[in-house]
């Protein structure tokens, strides 16, 4: 076997190690190095780390202050099976000492090294707080209903929708997602968003759910950098109808179930199921909303039909008995008024 003088020892050696043979090399050899001191720019706000200019979210802040410590440690080239144990300790809200533990094999030898250090945070504001704080925003969101205004519940179930929408993209990064301000006025409610990426995935998430369409217009702002800057105005209209809602077109009478890429419904009288598009609503109208229905006394149950007391006349009128209806003679049952005459509701729990 062909070996090289060390220079250091003078031995032989198969192989030299950074110039050295294995046993000089080792001599002097340092596992694990970290710099006495460390920053951890932290924004004041939102709790976001700076990393080499960019702001990240990464947790508490003792999280932080572990991954900031594990950063700046270097480990050497050839140190295998490492494993590291980080250990921090306030001393104030702004200094922390970190022990570290550092174990490896280098050149099948078990090395183990300590080391200190000290962590200061350095509060500041982060791009995305200082955004906020000045109404920065690329995007204004108008939600609507249509031909109708829409209600305090819908609105802030719009609201929770965004807000999950929002906390979503900042975690995978996105430092724009975010509403810098919101103003209320009658007909619904106007979000000022910081990217109009950010706005568009609220719309789409919300017209998923709750239903309706948008629609988004560019208006130009300026240029930048050389650069047209556009303002993206999203118009999103919620659904015409509320779930719950029966309505009465072409001749059937449904009750609306679901909103979302399309409409669920029941059919009031025969108990079939509907499902259908917006546009196949275009010219329904609006007979209730299910928990606005008014009662009525059944008299009496005879096969298919129920003799009822009509709630205006109070005369004894006889209406179809709708399926799965669950009612005894002499109780109170939910009516609605069409076209074809008065109708039981039946219950949908049962």
């Amino acid at each position: 076997m062909n070996s090289t003088i060390c220079p250091k020892c003078g031995n032989g050696t198969p192989r030299l190690f950074q110039g050295r043979c294995k046993s000089c090399f080792l001599e002097n050899f340092t596992l694990a190095e970290i710099a006495p001191v460390l920053h951890a720019k932290i924004c004041s706000t939102c709790g976001a780390r700076n990393i080499r200019n960019r702001w990240v979210n990464e947790g508490n802040l003792e999280s932080i202050i572990i991954q900031t410590a594990e950063d700046a440690l270097l480990v050497h080239e050839m140190a295998g099976d490492i494993e590291i144990y980080i250990e921090p300790r306030a001393q104030t809200p702004y200094i922390y000492k970190v022990h570290i533990e550092v174990d490896a094999m280098v050149l099948d030898e078990i090395f183990h090294q300590s080391l200190d250090t000290e962590i200061r945070v350095v509060r500041e504001s982060c791009d995305m707080c200082s955004r906020i704080s000045g109404g920065y925003f690329e995007a204004i969101m108008q939600i609507r209903a249509s031909k109708r205004i829409p209600s305090q519940e819908e609105m802030a179930e719009c609201i929770t929708i965004a807000n999950g929408v929002l906390e979503r993209l900042r975690n995978k990064g996105d430092r724009l997602a975010f509403i810098s301000s919101s103003l209320d006025i009658k007909e619904g409610v106007d979000l000022y968003v910081g990217s109009s990426n950010a706005a568009r995935h609220i719309c789409r998430e919300i017209n998923s759910q709750l239903g309706g369409t948008f629609t988004e217009s560019a208006s130009l702002q300026g240029r930048k950098e050389g650069k047209n800057v556009y303002r993206i105005t999203f118009s999103l209209r919620l659904p015409e109808f509320m779930p719950h809602d029966i309505i009465e077109h072409k001749g059937r009478v449904i009750e609306i179930r679901k909103f979302g890429k399309s409409v669920t419904g029941t059919d009031v009288e025969t108990g079939a199921r509907f499902t259908g598009t917006f546009d196949e609503l275009d010219g329904a109208t609006l007979l209730a909303n299910r928990k606005d229905l008014g009662t009525t006394m059944l008299v009496a149950i005879e096969n298919d039909d129920l003799l009822v007391l009509d709630p205006d006349t109070y005369e004894t009128v006889t209406i179809r008995k709708p399926v799965m209806f669950n009612a005894e003679a002499g109780t109170e049952i939910p009516v609605v008024r069409t076209e074809k005459g008065l109708l039981a509701v039946a219950d949908p729990s049962r």
